[in-house]
């Protein structure tokens, strides 16, 4: 909290920290799915999308519902449609192309759609988060 005098010359607290308040469980969520594993050697990091992506159908299916909670999230907090869109489209072609076996989960390792969502978020709903 910071202390800023008013119109009036008095101090009032001001929270720096005003960020909508399920912004830190989609952050949680993002990286779970994208990056949550660091890989020694090459220092680079995956998280449970990828690997959902080599079960056959059902693991990209799973990954994109719960992409979809992200993008859920984001329109309670008061996302644009335009950026609900762009998050939905992400998911689609997450979805989409990560279900193709080998390309498929090499993609979803590089794309992170999930952290790119969070990106439209923050860039939309405020800067500093």
């Amino acid at each position: 909290m910071e202390n800023e005098p008013d119109e009036y010359g008095e101090r009032i607290e001001v929270s720096v920290e005003d960020e909508p308040p399920g912004m830190e469980r989609v952050r949680a969520v993002a990286d779970l799915l994208d990056e949550a594993i660091e890989l020694p050697v090459v220092n680079y990091s995956v998280g449970l999308d990828p690997i959902l992506g080599i079960l056959p159908v059902g693991g990209d299916a799973i990954s994109a519902a719960i992409s979809l909670y992200i993008v859920a999230e984001g329109a309670q907090m008061g996302a644009s449609r335009d950026t609900v869109m762009k998050m939905l489209f992400n998911v689609g072609l997450d979805a989409v192309i990560g279900s193709i076996p080998v390309i498929g989960t090499l993609f979803d390792s590089v794309w992170k759609a999930n952290m790119r969502n969070v990106k439209l978020l923050e860039d939309e709903l405020g800067d500093g988060y």
